[in-house]
């Protein structure tokens, strides 16, 4: 039998990376972001993050050896990297069970059910973040207070994030000025000083591990950016018209998960549109979904519930949009 010629699945172009050398450059992009984590949450975003992550790895293994009975790849470090995903999703006083549970639904459900890594439609972080919204709402949403929390774990001292309480406050009638005493200024914001997740806080932490995954060619600058601009431009249109109820687009981009969402989550390889092109109408549509579930939704974040549902268009994006084939141009003898 001739071997000569063997076909094997895509892609046939490769970039000289492995799958673990990208996702320990993720992890190290996230890590300065750990870090002010710890400054302001203490021993709880420690906790949370430990089992987020042993969890992860744990279930991955499992399922492959005993379930799928093939070779675990959690050497690949994905897991790792879903583990610490979903741990920067959760409040750092999230009972541990739930952390637990959130790791087997994104690794279980969101991820293995597919096929496992390269497979899988949704993020898997972002649908298990969604998941334990879902079943467990109060826990979910009660989120400690920076600084004052760093020696308490499920004790922790709780109150709303800054766009909970906008949020709140516009529909008991207040104006944006009247709650200016109650909410961050834009460099508390930038710092970190406020209630939320681990990944919610210290956009310039952030944006360090985003000057990383560029520099190492991890990620490109088309759906980062374009989420920021979309959001940043829908959101300045609202302010302009009436700055009494809407908050000014810099508040917008250092609040909620816009940071974390558009950097680490909305990149993936997996469940992101392959072309350029394709990766702007996707971050268009998650930073105009993002705003409209703000504004006019009953809650206060979108970002993850927006990125889950333009995971949902990236196969019709990437129909849409089919980046030109690899030696079209010599075959056609352009």
């Amino acid at each position: 039998m001739d071997n000569r010629f063997v076909v094997s699945p895509s892609p046939h172009v490769h970039s000289g990376k492995s799958t673990s050398q990208l996702m320990l450059n993720v992890v190290l992009a996230l890590m300065p972001a750990f870090a002010v984590s710890i400054y302001y949450f203490g021993v709880g975003a420690i906790i949370v993050t430990l089992i987020s992550v042993l969890s992860c790895v744990l279930f991955e293994y499992l399922i492959q050896k005993f379930i799928f009975k093939v070779k675990p790849t959690i050497s690949d470090c994905s897991a790792v990297v879903t583990g610490l995903l979903l741990a920067f999703n959760v409040p750092s006083n999230l009972p541990w069970y739930i952390i637990v549970l959130g790791s087997l639904f994104a690794i279980g459900v969101a991820k293995m059910s597919f096929g496992g890594l390269g497979n899988n439609i949704f993020n898997p972080a972002i649908a298990a973040r969604i998941f334990l919204l879902i079943s467990f709402p109060v826990q979910m949403t009660s989120w400690p207070l920076p600084v004052t929390s760093r020696l308490q774990y499920i004790d922790a001292i709780t109150g709303p994030t800054p766009l909970a309480i906008i949020k709140e406050g516009v529909k008991n009638g207040q104006t944006i000025s009247q709650m200016a005493d109650s909410i961050p200024s834009h460099m508390q914001l930038f710092m970190g000083l406020m209630g939320g997740s681990l990944g919610e806080i210290a956009a310039f932490a952030l944006l360090i591990g985003f000057a990383w995954l560029l520099i190492t060619r991890v990620i490109t600058w088309h759906i980062p950016v374009s989420i920021f601009t979309t959001i940043f431009v829908f959101t300045g249109i609202l302010w302009l018209i009436n700055p009494g109820i809407y908050a000014d687009p810099v508040f917008h981009l250092l609040t909620g998960g816009v940071m974390l969402g558009a950097i680490f989550m909305a990149t993936d390889y997996v469940t992101s549109p392959m072309h350029p092109k394709g990766m702007w109408i996707y971050g268009i549509g998650i930073g105009a979904l993002t705003v409209i579930i703000r504004v006019w939704g009953s809650y206060p974040e979108g970002v993850s519930f927006a990125i889950l549902i333009m995971n949902a268009f990236v196969p019709l994006i990437n129909r849409f949009v089919k980046p030109k084939r690899f030696g079209a141009a010599a075959i056609s003898g352009k």
